[in-house]
């Protein structure tokens, strides 16, 4: 089994993987990517490295059938690490920037339910960060935003594309151009976040959303959300042609016999998917 971030140790009735300051925790399906980098979780290039490694880890192992994003308790990522980014050059940049996006990409591209818990602020890159995921569950005192305007810079890690891409031009420009922050009330007026709890009841509505995916055709589930992905970066034609090709490939897989055996048989609901 692929080990990218570390060792295997036992925890909890799971197995986690472990970084020095990212670890994959995966239990009963659902793999929790854990960011704990004292104080802020400040996405230095050790930890963006270190949460490509257990996103990679996440979408190898098929244990893991559905994936929480998760800073802890108190915040969930307050942004990139400005003093070691402060010494950069642009040549340095040039150099460290395909990476950054690449490693947040890495949590984009699990073909997975992806569930981002929200707690604290999400600012620059942990507003990215939380934008890669497929929904969004935040505290509902969660602050989040992309400031870099403030520093002088720009979003890096996809923050302009993805943020625009969910909650509309007009409403990006604003967060970007101003870098103003942007609460929990009005991230969900606009889409930016999805549901809102008590700061406390986060990240088990998290787990709940991610556990009901356990027992899911995986196959299924991975062919919808790549044709959502892909479908979005192309032209309706491509895109239906994606959905086309994504819809008859099922048809090989024993998931698909399962479930419209089930269906004929006993209804739908019930079916048992074995995740082939």
């Amino acid at each position: 089994m692929h080990n990218a971030g570390g060792l295997f140790t036992k925890k909890r009735g799971g197995f986690e993987d472990m970084g020095e300051f990212v670890r994959l925790e995966v239990a009963d399906g659902v793999g929790t990517i854990r960011l704990d980098r004292p104080k802020m979780n400040a996405l230095n290039v050790q930890v963006q490295e270190e949460i490509r490694a257990a996103a990679t880890e996440a979408a190898e192992r098929d244990d893991v059938k559905a994936v929480i994003v998760y800073g802890g308790e108190r915040v969930f990522a307050a942004g990139a690490d400005i003093k070691e980014m402060a010494d950069m050059s642009y040549t340095d940049m040039v150099k460290r920037s395909g990476p950054l996006q690449s490693a947040l990409t890495a949590v984009a591209r699990i073909p997975k339910p992806v569930v981002a818990a929200i707690t604290g602020y999400a600012l620059g890159g942990g507003c990215e960060l939380a934008l890669c995921a497929d929904v969004r569950f935040a505290a509902d005192d969660a602050v989040l935003g992309q400031p870099e305007v403030l520093l002088g810079i720009i979003p890096g890690a996809g923050g302009t594309q993805r943020l625009t891409r969910l909650v509309g031009p007009s409403k990006a420009k604003d967060i970007v151009f101003t870098g103003r922050f942007v609460k929990a009330d009005e991230a969900l007026a606009i889409g930016l976040v999805d549901r809102l709890f008590p700061a406390a009841s986060v990240f088990d509505e998290a787990l709940a959303w991610a556990r009901q995916f356990a027992g899911a055709a995986s196959y299924a589930l991975r062919a919808a959300k790549e044709s959502i992905d892909r479908g979005l970066e192309v032209d309706l034609e491509t895109g239906l042609e994606i959905e086309r090709q994504q819809f008859a490939a099922l048809f090989a897989t024993e998931d698909r016999t399962i479930g419209m055996r089930s269906f004929v048989e006993n209804g739908p609901g019930k079916a048992q998917f074995e995740g082939r």
